[in-house]
Parts: structure tokens; sequence; C-alpha cells
């Protein structure tokens, strides 16, 4: 490439190279003009002095985030002018010719800093401006390379990539769907994937045995600092298991991503562990913070919850699947369906996986009898009618023989608490704002009445 990489300019001492990027800040000291330049991967300090009259004269009209190409030789900086806090402090460039690729307005909001003193709403609508700073830019690497460790982990372990739909059916999995309205089935609606919950499942069925996907995940529900309208779920599903595969072998990648990705240490290995009973009784939480100092960032106390009930009482007084329906029952449990005063009773095969008082996975072995599966539609309150209508395409499915299976999921809480990060939208590329509204691009927003009208669809003012 015609750029070295910022990053890379500490390799270059002596040599004559050309960096691009961005102006961070510029400092004008008499007749010596200096500016830090910014890309992705770090800060140099560039010079420029009067006897490179070209770059000299070209620099004095250059203010903060216009775009540069410059081309210098790069030297050592004085010793009493080194800067220890960044990667490149020890050398800096002596410009010789300057090209203004762009130019900016002043920026809305402050690039310096960490950000988290602007106003949400505000850093989100302006996101290009706030991922400049390298502390987002750090995030969003590091986002990747933990997602090109789990995709090289899990493919030598033997699980295939499957991607799974977006426009789907709309079935009870805990949070209201965005439903999606169809222009060729007037009156009916897509809705959009709270999980992959039944196409896991049904890829179980299919004999695919081991599978995982980073799923694009919806849920249109209030939101707080660790829930978004949209999010990323590193999603496992595997046939032929007991929950302690599963979490072994959970337990294994997130060490490995905990300890040689992000660079934290581990507070107690192996995980320790505690159902549902006992974190209520002594934590009065089912995700509680284990931490034995929890001002040390760089500790992660991981905990696995086990054994959560079946089922919960609703706010309007209905029963509810505490998890999904698809949760398997435990064995010794499994008669008390038939007993309604023992509903409430009943524990799942369900687990969580809690990061320093952070839901950051969940999972769950699935129920694999048609029979049994359809009890608990009925203990939900579904008619006969209503669970052919909703569940029949997995319950025909699972007549055809459906092997023993269970998953897990998890991703961008996790990576929140693994960081430290304050909310799980500081971990998103371009998250949805505290009051459901995306990033730079202002949505929801109005649509054109003939649009509407294609889909027949009438808004009511």
């Amino acid at each position: 490439m015609w750029r070295t990489a910022i990053s890379d300019t500490i390799k270059k001492e002596g040599e004559q190279v050309t960096v691009a990027g961005w102006v961070d800040t510029r400092r004008d000291h008499g007749k010596i003009v200096f500016i830090d330049m910014r890309d992705r991967s770090g800060f140099l300090q560039v010079v420029f002095v009067p006897s490179q009259k070209e770059a000299y004269e070209k620099i004095q009209e250059v203010r903060s985030e216009w775009v540069l190409k410059i081309t210098g030789k790069i030297q050592a900086r004085p010793e009493k002018l080194k800067n220890s806090n960044i990667v490149t402090g020890d050398f800096e460039m002596l410009a010789d010719k300057v090209e203004i690729l762009n130019v900016s307005g002043t920026p809305p909001i402050p690039i310096s800093g960490d950000g988290y003193d602007i106003t949400e709403d505000i850093r989100w609508k302006y996101r290009y401006l706030d991922m400049r700073r390298l502390r987002v830019a750090k995030i969003i690497a590091k986002r990747a390379e933990v997602k090109m460790f789990i995709r090289e982990y899990l493919s030598k372990r033997g699980f295939l990539e499957v991607d799974t739909p977006i426009l789907t059916k709309s079935t009870p999995e805990g949070a209201r769907d965005f439903l999606v309205p169809s222009r060729l089935h007037q009156g009916k609606f897509y809705a959009l994937p709270q999980s992959p919950q039944q196409y896991k499942q049904i890829l179980m069925v299919g004999g695919i045995e081991k599978y995982f996907q980073f799923a694009r995940c919806f849920r249109d529900e209030d939101l707080r600092g660790d829930r978004t309208l949209e999010f990323d779920q590193l999603d496992l599903e595997m046939s032929f298991v007991d929950q302690e595969d599963i979490l072994s072998l959970l337990e294994d990648l997130v060490t490995r991503v905990s300890e040689e990705v992000i660079g934290k240490t581990l507070q107690e290995k192996p995980f320790p562990r505690m159902t549902y009973s006992e974190a209520m009784e002594k934590y009065n939480s089912d995700k509680p913070d284990i931490r034995k100092n929890k001002e040390d960032k760089n500790c992660l106390a991981y905990l696995w919850v086990t054994d959560f009930p079946m089922f919960e009482k609703k706010d309007d007084g209905s029963l509810g699947a505490a998890h999904h329906p698809f949760t398997a029952i435990q064995d010794d449990d499994l008669d008390k369906l038939d007993k309604p005063d023992e509903i409430l009773n009943i524990k799942a095969k369900q687990y969580d996986l809690v990061l320093n008082g952070n839901e950051v996975f969940g999972g769950s072995i699935r129920t694999h009898n048609p029979g049994i599966l359809t009890k608990v539609f009925n203990a939900l309150g579904y008619s006969t009618k209503e669970i052919e209508e909703r569940f029949h395409h997995l319950l025909e499915a699972f007549s055809y023989g459906v092997p023993p299976h269970g998953g897990i999921a998890g991703f961008d809480r996790w990576l929140m608490a693994m960081m430290g990060e304050p909310s799980i939208r500081e971990v998103i590329p371009f998250p949805t704002s505290g009051s459901g509204i995306t990033s730079v691009m202002d949505a929801p927003s109005v649509v054109d009445k003939k649009q509407l009208s294609e889909l027949g669809i009438k808004v009511i003012e």
C-alpha cells in the first residue's frame, strides 16, 4: 500500500514514509507547527518547519479533523520530549509534503477524551464521529478479534456456521416481537427473530449436530443499560449432549477469550456453580456479583447458575415460561406437569453464565419429546387450535425423529462485562439509544402513504 499505518512508523526510523488520517490536534510553537495525526492504529506527532516550504505553507490552513496525506522522515524525538502514553511516543515525522484529501467542518461533538460525558442520543446521532476516538475504535477492533477467535475455535471442533432467516414467524419467546407487514399476503405479518430458537432446533432435526452463528436478534422491550432493541448473539446448538457437555465447552471457550484475547485475569478456575435456589437465598439475585474485590476492573468472576424454575407467574397472574417453552424439564419433575398445584415447583434444565453481576450467556437442554412439549404448551394456556397454528411446523419436524439436543447463547452483554463498559451500547457499532432511536439514521420514521397503502395498513392518528 502507498501508506504506512501510524502504529508501524516505530519500525521505520530514518525512513521516508507516507501516512494518512485525520488531524487530531494542531499546536503552533513560534515558527514550528506540530500536528498529531490519527488513524485507526494510533497517533503520530508530525513536525512542520519553515525550511520545508511547501509543506509548511500548506499546513497553515489545516484544522482539526481535516483528512491529510503526509510524507516525511521518521526520526527519534528528543529525550525530554518523548511521550510514554502513546505507542509512537519515542518518534515523530519531519514533514516535507502534504496533500489535503478532504476538509472538515467543526465537529458537533468533541472527539478527544472518552466521550462518556456526552449525552448518548447525541453520541449515537454522530456515531461516525464518536468512533474516531481510540477508545471506541479499540472496542470495535476487539469485537472483531473475539468473533474471529470464536469462529476458529468452534470450526476446529466440528461446528458448522449456519445462517437462519431474519423474516420468520411470531412465537412466544419472552419479549414483544417486531412485526413486518407482508405486501404479498396482506393482513399477515412476519416477525423479526428474538433468537433463532426454533430454527436451530430444526437444524438438529436435520442432522447438523453442531451449529453456531452470530445471529442478529430483535426484541421490542423496555431499554436499560444492558438491553437494546437489536443485538448480536453467539448461538450454539449441539445434538447428543447433556448439560455438562455444553458447560464444559463454553467454559473453555470463555476462559480462552477472556485471557488470550481480552487479556483479563479470572478470579477462579474452574468456574464455581450454584443452583438458582442457592443464588436467591444467598444473594437475592440469579446473577450475583461474586468478585472478592469489586474495584479491580481486570478481574473477571464467572459463575454458573443452574436449575432454574420452568414456569413463573406473570404480572397479569397467568403462567409463563421462565426461559422459553422449549426448555427441558428436570427428569424428576416431569410428573408434576400433570399436577396443577406443583407447576411452579418444576425445575428446568436451564443454565446461565454470570460475569461480575451480569447474565452473559443463557441456555438449556431442549425438550425433544413432542408429547411433553405439547403438555408444556397446554400448561401455558394454549388451546389445541393455538398450538396447531403457532407450533405445527416444529411439532411436525419432531415427529420425524429428533435427537436430544441443547445449546447456549450470548455475546454483546458478555463483551460489555469483559471490557468493563457501563452499557451494552458501548460495544455495539451502531446502537439504538435508550429512547429507541437508531444510530445516525434517526429511525423509526414516518413512511409514505403509498407504501402503507400497498401493505393494506392505515395509521390511526
